[in-house]
């Protein structure tokens, strides 16, 4: 549009996941309620949590986040 000098805004996207490296070990903290029912029936019930935080190992931390990513969670 001529005169309009305001830039074009693109959707984003919220995460549903925050994933952090935290050098020996990954967190993943849920922040919405559909991450939350992800991780209920996709996390082996006897994994280890701190608080609402998932805690994996280096060597689960990728296929747990690409598990998350093909069911369209968004990781952050």
């Amino acid at each position: 549009m001529p005169g309009n000098n305001s830039p074009t805004l693109k959707p984003q996207n919220k995460p549903d996941v925050l994933a952090r490296n935290e050098g020996t070990v990954f967190l993943f903290n849920p922040l919405t309620s559909r991450a939350k029912e992800w991780m209920l029936h996709n996390v082996h019930p006897d994994s280890q949590w701190f608080g609402t935080t998932l805690v994996v190992e280096h060597r689960y931390a990728w296929a747990l986040a690409q598990g998350m990513k093909d069911a369209g969670l968004v990781l952050a």
